[in-house]
């Protein structure tokens, strides 16, 4: 059961096409995954239709210095259009570990990972995104810990396998967690699975630590 969803500010950026693209993933990839949160973002792109249908009745009453046959045409073809269909597409199912989004993205599942290691039996795959926010798959052995570390922005990490625990909080499949600059943590992959999950950064992480501090660059965290 997923009990680690999306916020509100996250869907509504995904539905008016506002967030960096490693954040589109992560988001997309859970949607995939969780019926609660693909229910809400059909709410948000509903409000967002409703928005753009006023916006384009008031332009048709407004002063613009259009043509009146021009104007006339252009809306005469938008109202015979009918609605627009704003719904997402059908979610297709799971073949493998990777959820669909994520899958056509990196043209696979798991075998299709190059995985690299960053010490400690943690193992990474950047993926590429635009230069907004870098997004990459964590492998963390089961019991393994991440070192601990702050932010300079938002982290979004999705499991995708296993489970961790952050605090007093335990993330499963499926579930997202959110962490911002007010957060410190030191997530611990849980016993019996190791971890996998897709992370989305939109700044370096700040550790605590002098070695991680230092491999940093290399690393790209």
């Amino acid at each position: 059961m997923i009990r680690h969803h999306l916020s509100d500010a996250l869907l509504m950026g995904y539905s008016a096409g506002q967030l960096p693209e490693a954040f589109n993933l992560v988001v997309a990839s859970h949607i995939s995954m969780c019926d609660e949160c693909r229910a809400r973002l059909a709410s948000f792109d509903a409000v967002g239709g409703a928005l753009l249908d006023a916006s384009v009745d008031d332009l048709g009453e407004s002063d613009a210095a259009v043509p009146e046959s021009s104007l006339a045409a252009t809306m005469a073809r938008i109202r015979a259009a009918g609605p627009v269909e704003r719904t997402r597409p059908q979610v297709a199912p799971r073949r493998g570990l990777l959820p669909a989004p994520l899958s056509r993205y990196v043209g696979g599942d798991l075998d299709a990972i190059r995985w690299k290691p960053v010490g400690g039996g943690v193992r990474q795959a950047i993926l590429p995104t635009d230069k907004a926010a870098s997004a990459r798959l964590l492998f963390i052995p089961a019991g393994a810990a991440v070192p601990d570390h702050g932010h300079r922005g938002t982290e979004l990490t999705l499991v995708l396998q296993g489970a961790f625990s952050d605090a007093s909080e335990r993330f499963g499949p499926g579930d997202l967690e959110i962490a911002t600059a007010a957060d410190e943590h030191s997530p611990v992959a849980e016993q019996g699975m190791d971890c996998i999950c897709l992370a989305a950064t939109d700044a370096p992480l700040k550790f605590n630590t002098l070695l991680p501090r230092m491999l940093q660059p290399f690393l790209r965290i």
